[in-house]
């Protein structure tokens, strides 16, 4: 992995963020925030009791009866994935790829990650046969595997695990002793959700699972840092909800007061967020489908986005026409298609893939960037891919993939 090393290319705090939704902050969420700005009292570690009213609300509303003595409060997944991996102690796994931010905590622990191949059908979860072959041999290796992070809609994928693939997982994972943590920080952004069945873990093994949920995937803007956890409701999960409050005190990880209660307003989903959620969802999916159109009609690969603001795409076909830019690997390709789509473009390794491999996480927010009056006006508008500045980031980007396409084609030897 040396390629990685260089300045700007592997260290962690050039790792790809979250994709921002492109969108400007909505106007009540806003105003909760300002208003709370005089706040001087700071947040409790773990939150205060209506922020966990809140996120207890919310769970239940999905199928997941919470009490506040289960839910923990954090300043983004990060640091509540940080306290969960050192509760929980031994070696973690993943699946292959994974989101970016899942390893670096595990490694600053000195845990060992190990990675696990997904199915045909999707990413986010593991294949379950892979799965207990990679327990085994860690195992037989010496090794201590106890979780497994995983995630049903997916980044980077932008899948959604079918239940019946979820279920055949968690009953592999849990057949083993390991402790599961689903990250749900993209499960308010499915694309068709009428059309779409999403099942927590928590749902099929309520026992094993925490769920963390980052509310920059739906509720707020990634600059305001806030996420919750919701622990099993057992004595095992209550010790475990101790351990990860021990983490948090020590770090000093509190969400900031006025971020909290903007937090417990986005949370309770009063009519305009849950308005702007569905608006979103449904405007990425739009430019999402136009983005994997013109990837997939170059002759690139890729599955069909289901949530999130991203697609995952397999450029390994135009290899050819690639390497006549001196595109080799996933680090190269990252820095050709940055350029090119004037973009935030991050290669497949960044998110636990290989390297060789030609692959690249895009993330539609960026298609949507312009003033706050454009960015506003995607929105509501009746046809956003028509919208000039939004027509004119898709044709560029059509453009990219499709003089690569015609570069591999000359390159093809003759038949």
């Amino acid at each position: 992995m040396r390629r990685t090393d260089p300045e700007g290319h592997g260290p962690v705090r050039y790792g790809p963020p979250l994709p921002d939704d492109g969108l400007p902050v909505l106007p009540e969420i806003a105003a909760v925030l300002a208003a709370a700005a005089g706040r001087a009292e700071s947040e409790p570690v773990g939150g205060g009791t209506a922020l966990l009213e809140a996120a207890c609300g919310y769970w239940g509303r999905r199928g997941l009866p919470t009490e506040p003595e289960q839910a923990v409060a954090g300043p983004g997944a990060p640091a509540l994935l940080l306290g969960l991996t050192f509760a929980l102690g031994g070696d973690v796994l993943v699946p292959r790829p994974c989101a970016a931010w899942w390893t670096p905590y595990a490694r600053l622990l000195g845990r060992p990650v190990f990675h696990v191949a997904t199915p045909a059908e999707c990413g986010g979860v593991p294949d379950p046969y892979a799965l207990l072959e990679t327990v085994r041999r860690v195992r037989d290796e010496g090794g201590d595997p106890r979780l497994l992070v995983l995630s049903v809609a997916d980044d980077p994928t932008a899948t959604v695990a079918p239940p019946e693939v979820l279920h055949e997982t968690v009953e592999a994972a849990t057949g083993e002793g390991l402790h599961l943590v689903s990250d749900e920080t993209w499960r308010d952004t499915v694309h068709t959700p009428h059309d779409t069945v999403l099942v927590s873990p928590a749902e099929m093994l309520p026992e094993q699972v925490t769920v963390v949920t980052d509310l920059a995937g739906a509720h707020l803007p990634p600059g305001w840092p806030a996420a919750v956890a919701r622990f099993p409701a057992h004595n095992a999960g209550n010790g475990l909800h101790a351990r990860v409050l021990d983490v948090l005190t020590a770090l000093g990880a509190r969400v900031a007061g006025p971020v909290a209660l903007a937090a417990g307003y986005a949370l309770a989903e009063p009519e305009p967020v849950t308005a702007r959620i569905g608006a979103a969802a449904g405007l990425h999916a739009r430019v999402a489908a136009a983005a994997h159109a013109a990837a997939v009609g170059a002759g690139a690969l890729s599955r069909p986005p289901q949530a999130g603001r991203h697609l995952y795409v397999d450029l390994g076909p135009l290899r050819a026409g690639l390497s006549s830019h001196g595109v080799g690997d996933a680090q190269d390709l990252e820095d050709y298609l940055a350029a090119r789509l004037g973009m935030p473009a991050p290669g497949g390794h960044r998110f636990g893939d290989d390297l060789g491999a030609l692959r690249v996480r895009l993330s539609t927010g960026a298609l949507l960037a312009g003033t706050d009056e454009q960015r506003a006006e995607c929105v509501g508008s009746p046809s956003p891919l028509e919208l000039p500045h939004v027509r004119r980031a898709l044709i560029h980007m059509r453009s990219v993939f499709d003089d690569l396409r015609d570069e591999a084609r000359r390159r093809e030897p003759p038949r």
